[in-house]
């Protein structure tokens, strides 16, 4: 399923590929945890889903020196 997320980070729209249903997002809408919702999604992806933030941003802000 298409995920399209708007970055905290960026201010950018950013569409990701997410092997997701949409009985999974409903009931992480409800309240049930996002990892018990979506547990066979990554975490990144997971992250994405809820933030939308991407790996790559994420790597880029937070990259260790």
């Amino acid at each position: 399923m298409q995920i399209t997320r708007k970055s905290p980070f960026t201010g950018e729209i950013n569409v990701r590929e997410i092997e997701v249903t949409s009985g999974e997002l409903e009931a992480w809408a409800e309240g049930v945890l996002i990892q018990r919702a979506m547990p066979n999604v990554s975490p990144e992806d997971r992250e994405f889903i809820k933030t939308g933030i991407t790996p790559e941003e994420w790597d880029a802000t937070f990259k260790e020196d």
